[in-house]
């Protein structure tokens, strides 16, 4: 089953209108990525502001990303993950009972556990399910390093974890990953360096920067995944602007002020404590985003 979880992903922004979900317009965002090649879509990751979801809309946001897919390609791996072990077991036993392909599972956040503890809390969400899970390590975010001695560990006790989310920055780290466990899917979680992660072996990327751009992030996977690293370096290369740009400050602050600007998002919500950027940034956000071709609905 987890063969079918790479190529190209996208970490799918949650969209509001009026402070509650935008059903309809997330409806539309999935279909957009169909539509433009995306192998799998990836709702309520922490691209999704899951952090500040409740329940109930982290639910919906699984289903209907669910059944927008139904029928078509492409795959959905739920995110499930909490710094409650308990909550992320649950999150993941309804992704599995509504129909997702896998689940994406960040490392808990502010608890700082030991690597014990992350081997413990994995295990227990792997038990719980039988799809395939998806590790997510993002220490710059949640203050919680996933070593790979860790990743190896899971990887060989638990047949449902199938690789890992690589947001840490570090070719270095990736090229450990793989030298050792060479079967590990490696999936990059940093934009700015989905080329040299996929031509190091990686087994796709779970994009940002595909809200936006999901058809350029798809020819980018796709070519590198085919071995044509000269296209797929081209087009990283012709992506690396709008790739920093949507980092100028905390994500998904960016993206969704850029899918505002390319008339993708009828309103530009957040949910507290995220805010709209400044000024200043919206303006660099603005002149980034004139200079690509972004496909609508």
């Amino acid at each position: 089953m987890s063969a079918d979880l790479k190529g190209a992903m996208t970490a799918l922004i949650t969209p509001f209108k009026n402070g509650k979900l935008d059903e309809e317009t997330f409806s539309k965002l999935v279909k957009r990525q169909i539509d433009n090649k995306i192998d799998v879509v990836v709702p309520v990751g922490t691209t999704g502001e899951s952090a500040t979801l409740s329940h109930e809309e982290h639910r919906r946001c699984i289903e209907i990303a669910v059944d927008v897919c139904k029928g078509t390609n492409a795959k959905v791996m739920a995110g499930a993950g909490s710094n409650a072990t308990w909550e992320a077991v649950g999150i993941a036993e309804f992704a599995q009972s509504h129909g997702a392909d896998g689940i994406l599972s960040v490392t808990p956040y502010y608890n700082k556990p030991m690597q014990e503890g992350l081997y413990q809390h994995y295990k227990a969400i792997a038990n719980a399910v039988e799809i395939p899970v998806l590790l997510y390590n993002v220490p710059g975010r949640t203050a919680c390093d996933l070593l790979p001695e860790t990743i190896y560990r899971l990887f060989n006790d638990c047949s449902n974890i199938f690789g890992v989310k690589e947001a840490t920055g570090s070719i270095e780290r990736c090229v450990d990953l793989l030298a050792h466990e060479p079967k590990l899917s490696v999936i990059s979680g940093e934009d700015a360096i989905n080329y040299p992660i996929l031509s190091n072996g990686g087994s796709g990327v779970i994009s940002v920067t595909s809200n936006i751009l999901p058809n350029k992030t798809a020819d980018l996977t796709h070519a590198a995944l085919n071995g044509d690293y000269h296209e797929a370096k081209r087009i990283n290369d012709e992506l690396y602007t709008i790739n920093k740009i949507l980092f100028c400050e905390s994500n998904p602050i960016p993206i969704k002020a850029a899918m505002y600007i390319a008339g993708l998002l009828e309103t530009l919500e957040y949910r507290l404590p995220l805010t709209e950027p400044s000024k200043e940034n919206m303006k660099k956000i603005e002149n980034v985003i004139n200079q690509y071709n972004i496909k609508g609905f």
